[in-house]
């Protein structure tokens, strides 16, 4: 999630650091954590450059952990990007997620607690949030991204909100989006419409606000997978964002 963070500014992400906290150090958990932070570190190519861990009896019980980073980047002025460049007649791109990524596991929580779920939703809820360091740094390598956004917490809206100068509107098609299983069967929990964008990605990671004709361009970056799609465009209106349709679960 921080390495997602910094490539939305185009920036390169160098380090990271992590903070650990438990209620009693037990070396085979701590080494599966420390191997998962490891991983994350090679695919965004950052360096893990320290961290602590801190035993904390009577803070947390033994099944207990809490899980904390943080990550520096670097980017040059004029590789920055910006809402400023983004402009009358540019698309939405919708690069899709792996998962439920970060946001929404307490709702997830409350669900699972009067229901039982296949061993694939299991999975589903336990993959990993796809970063996308390497593609969009070779995006922005190239000068083909205005803006971006990551969908995390305040769901697709209240993120790409962010990524638009005051006086352009984002004009979104729901209908267009293409959310995984593991959306459509929190959606089945009696969870709003409403509810499911402003707490969960709903299928889309990151977005990207792009000329259309670079989409061709755009699209080669990405594996199969991840390959992005359009889901709406930029205008001049006095509205700051027109949302239309619904999202087909």
């Amino acid at each position: 999630m921080c390495v997602n963070d910094l490539i939305v500014q185009g920036a390169k992400p160098l380090f990271f650091l992590d903070y650990i906290a438990v209620g009693k150090i037990k070396f085979n958990k701590l080494k599966k954590i420390l191997n998962g932070i490891v991983k994350g570190c090679f695919i965004s190519d950052c360096s893990l450059v320290g961290g602590e861990t801190a035993e904390m009896p009577g803070i947390y019980d033994n099944n207990k952990f809490d899980l904390a980073g943080f990550s520096v980047g670097i980017v040059s002025k004029k590789k920055l990007l910006h809402k400023k460049k983004v402009l009358d007649g540019d698309i939405v791109l919708a690069i899709p997620s792996s998962g439920i990524h970060s946001n929404g596991y307490s709702l997830v929580r409350s669900i699972l607690k009067n229901k039982k779920i296949s061993r694939k939703l299991k999975n589903e809820l336990l993959t990993p949030t796809k970063i996308y360091t390497k593609e969009i740094l070779n995006l922005t390598k190239k000068n083909l991204i205005h803006s971006a956004a990551h969908i995390t917490g305040g769901g697709l809206i209240g993120n790409l909100i962010r990524s638009v100068p005051e006086h352009l509107c984002i004009n979104l098609d729901l209908s267009k989006i293409k959310p995984q299983n593991i959306f459509k069967w929190i959606k089945s929990n009696n969870i709003t419409d409403r509810e499911m964008l402003k707490t969960f990605n709903c299928g889309v990671g990151f977005c990207l606000i792009v000329k259309k004709k670079n989409i061709n361009k755009i699209k080669k970056y990405f594996s199969k997978e991840f390959t992005p799609y359009e889901i709406g465009f930029i205008s001049k209106n006095k509205n700051k964002i027109n949302v239309y349709n619904k999202i087909k679960w």
